[in-house]
C-alpha cells in the first residue's frame, strides 16, 4: 500500500499547527517538527545547543527564549543553531515515517516551518502551504506570550516570503476565514492526496 507524504508549511502565525490538527482529526497520522524540538531541548540537544549558545541553559534545559533573545540580537547564528537541530529532528522525522509505513498509513503529514528554507521539500510528494493577510498574520503573532514587533520583523526576514512559499506549493490552506473554511480545505487536500483523480498527481 501506498504512503503519501504530505509536507505542511507556512510563514509564522499562518495557521500551520491548527491545520495539522485538523489533519490528525481526520485520522491521519502527523508530526509536528515544533513539538519535537520542544523535546530536544529537554533531551539529546542540550549538550549540542549549550556548545554554542551556552547562555540559552536553564535548569539543564535550553531555555527557549533565552535563545530567542540570543537570535534576535544575533540573527546570522540561526544557521548555526538549524544546522545542530535540524540533522535531530529530520532523524525523528525518518523514525515516524518508518513506524508509520509499518503500520500502514496512507497520509501522514508533517509540520516544518522551515521546510522550503531548509531545501528539504523534496523529501515529501507533495507541499501543503498554509496562508493568510499579513494583517491577521501579524495581529496573531503579536498576540503570542513574548513576541514584539521587533521579533517579528525579525523572523520575517529569516523567512521566506509568503507569496515565494505559495508558488512553491501543491496545495494551498487559506486561513483569513472561519475553521469550518480551513477544516474543508483539509478535508479536501487529503482526499486528493488518497485518491488523486484518474491521470494526475494529487498535487496537480
Amino acid at each position: 500500500m501506498t504512503m503519501y507524504k504530505l509536507g505542511l508549511t507556512g510563514s509564522i502565525a499562518t495557521g500551520k499547527s491548527t491545520a495539522l490538527a485538523m489533519f490528525a482529526h481526520l485520522g491521519h497520522r502527523t508530526f509536528s517538527a515544533d513539538t519535537a524540538v520542544h523535546k530536544l531541548y529537554e533531551e539529546k540537544a542540550v549538550d549540542l545547543v549549550g556548545a554554542a549558545f551556552p547562555e540559552a541553559i536553564r535548569n539543564k534545559k535550553v531555555d527557549r527564549r533565552a535563545l530567542s533573545d540570543s537570535l534576535l540580537a544575533a540573527p546570522h547564528r540561526l544557521k548555526e543553531l538549524n544546522d545542530i537541530v535540524h540533522p535531530l529532528v529530520y532523524s525523528r522525522i525518518d523514525g515516524f515515517m518508518e513506524q508509520a509505513r509499518r503500520t500502514g498509513a496512507r497520509l501522514v503529514v508533517v509540520d516544518i516551518p522551515l521546510l522550503f528554507e531548509s531545501e528539504r521539500e523534496h523529501d515529501f510528494d507533495g507541499v501543503a502551504v498554509t496562508w493568510c493577510s499579513a494583517r491577521l498574520q501579524k495581529r496573531r503573532a503579536l498576540a503570542r506570550p513574548g513576541m514584539s514587533v521587533e521579533k517579528f520583523n525579525t523572523i520575517l526576514a529569516l523567512q521566506l516570503s509568503q507569496r515565494e512559499k505559495k508558488s512553491r506549493a501543491d496545495f494551498l490552506i487559506e486561513t483569513n476565514g472561519t475553521l469550518e473554511q480551513t477544516r474543508q480545505q483539509v478535508v479536501r487536500i487529503a482526499s486528493l492526496c488518497l485518491n488523486p483523480p484518474p491521470g494526475e498527481s494529487a498535487g496537480s
